[in-house]
């Protein structure tokens, strides 16, 4: 099989499929996109602005980052791999998929790869909102997917967070209409740091998938303590009509290399692949990376060791100035201001340390990622001087 057959019936099988139900009306809809108000920034858009405007930051702490970089193991594959950089990465990407679905016990044709997981939940957002419908989502939460969805004439179904800044699941249940297409979930969320018990969302998945796809986006899983056994990825192995989303980006350290994938039914991966960038799109050298990390345990858990060690120092910060905060299982805090987020955040830039504004619940939030410990430190010397 050459390359353009390859591509072709690796992203361009949609319209030829035998689907069921809601997934072969929304196959056959066309996509129609609108205009939206300029006035929104998307987080990535706020986050590439920071990047621009302040390229020289001691502390970068805005962009949910592993500052501590990819394994020694992914780089010496990344040196391996260049002289060879030059042919197509079909090779290497038949290698990850079947080492993601093998480790999460699924057949390769329910794993679809992209640059990032970005391509997917767009794809996704697009495949979804073809017929316009509804797509529920938490408020606050990651909204890059439902964002692009209304773009799209979809309706975005904000449901508040619990007293506890969790995703209130009986709400999101009871939000699901006749035009609701997708259940959307971060979880570990972002940006409040918090996770929905595993066994009240299993059963909550098992329920809502009988109606409507839902779409669990694992991008923190790996923050947890037990990442395989808190996954939702056993509803998928089950069978049911679950999307779960999951990135390199994260705490592999992967930002800049961009590898994500997402695992579900072989079905619902055939009817996305014709609006994903698919795998073609990420670069050998990220591929050869992403296959020496996946398995790399001692790498990990050491990175997960010292996002803890400064988490737990930016927690004794905040105490010790007197502010409170949302304990997280993820690489970022979110805590509530005394002053406007918007100008907390410029005095802080102009003290070196990014970090994230957030207006949630009428107050005004900050969302700080979290740093290496010199990172921490730059943040404790400008956060005393403003709190």
């Amino acid at each position: 099989m050459n390359r353009r057959e390859w591509i072709r019936t690796s992203t361009l099988l949609g319209g030829t499929l035998a689907l069921s139900g809601s997934l072969q009306k929304l196959a056959a809809a066309p996509i129609v996109v609108k205009k939206t108000a300029n006035s929104f920034q998307s987080q990535r858009e706020i986050e590439e602005s920071m990047a621009r405007e302040w390229p020289n930051l001691k502390a970068r702490l805005f962009a949910n980052e592993n500052p501590f970089g990819p394994s020694e193991k992914a780089k010496k594959a990344i040196e391996e791999a260049l002289p060879t950089s030059y042919q197509y990465p079909i090779v290497h990407i038949d290698k990850l998929t079947k080492m993601i679905a093998d480790q999460e016990g699924v057949k390769p044709e329910q794993v679809m790869l992209s640059a990032g997981s970005s391509s997917l939940l767009h794809a996704s957002a697009i495949f979804f909102s073809k017929n316009g419908g509804s797509v529920i989502s938490g408020d606050p939460s990651y909204d890059d997917l439902p964002r692009k969805a209304e773009t799209l004439h979809a309706k975005w179904i904000k449901v508040p967070l619990t007293a506890d800044h969790k995703l209130d699941l009986p709400a999101m249940e009871k939000a699901i209409s006749a035009d609701t297409t997708l259940m959307y979930l971060c979880n570990p969320n972002n940006p409040t740091g918090t996770v929905v018990e595993t066994g009240q969302l299993k059963s909550f998945c098992e329920r809502v998938s009988k109606k409507v796809t839902v779409f669990i986006d694992e991008a923190y899983i790996d923050y947890l303590d037990d990442p395989h056994g808190s996954s939702l990825l056993e509803c998928v192995r089950n069978g049911q009509n679950v999307i779960v989303a999951r990135t390199f980006s994260k705490l592999h350290g992967f930002a800049g290399l961009r590898v994500g994938y997402i695992i579900s039914q072989p079905e619902t991966i055939k009817v996305l692949q014709p609006y994903a960038t698919g795998p073609v799109s990420i670069s050998t050298t990220s591929l050869q990376a992403a296959l020496a990390s996946y398995p790399d345990k001692e790498y990990l858990a050491e990175a997960l060791r010292k996002t803890k060690e400064s988490k737990e120092y930016l927690y004794t910060v905040l105490k010790r100035e007197g502010y409170s905060y949302i304990p997280s299982v993820a690489n970022f805090v979110m805590f509530p201001l005394a002053m406007d987020a918007e100008r907390f955040v410029q005095e802080m830039m102009k003290r070196g340390v990014g970090v994230r504004p957030w207006k949630y619940n009428g107050k005004e939030w900050c969302r700080v990622s979290i740093g290496r410990m010199d990172e921490m430190k730059y943040f404790e010397e400008a956060f005393k001087q403003l709190s």
